[in-house]
């Protein structure tokens, strides 16, 4: 069942955080097992983000998770919010185009 994960921080260091996510995108290259991100900000609140980032499965969301390079990006990026980012777990049930 696919599965995905929703990112909500805020930052007044988007350029960092965006390098941020450019490294771990590099070096986990042939290894991470997310199959889409998108990265939004909100029109309505400077400085509000929120990231949605799908996988196969909650099981190959785990394995991404647990990459070194996952770790030690998790750090980074909580450095710049200028507060603790919320994250929502989300089961596909459907799924529309």
């Amino acid at each position: 069942m696919k599965f995905v994960q929703i990112i909500e921080y805020e930052t007044d260091r988007a350029q960092e955080v965006s390098q941020v996510f450019d490294d771990w995108m590099q070096a986990t290259e042939g290894k991470r097992t997310m199959t889409r991100d998108c990265h939004t900000q909100d029109r309505d609140k400077a400085g509000h983000y929120v990231d949605i980032v799908e996988f196969p499965s909650y099981e190959k969301a785990m394995l991404n998770n647990d990459l070194p390079e996952t770790q030690r990006t998790a750090d980074r990026f909580r450095a710049l919010c200028t507060s603790e980012p919320r994250f929502v777990n989300l089961e596909v049930v459907d799924e529309w185009t």
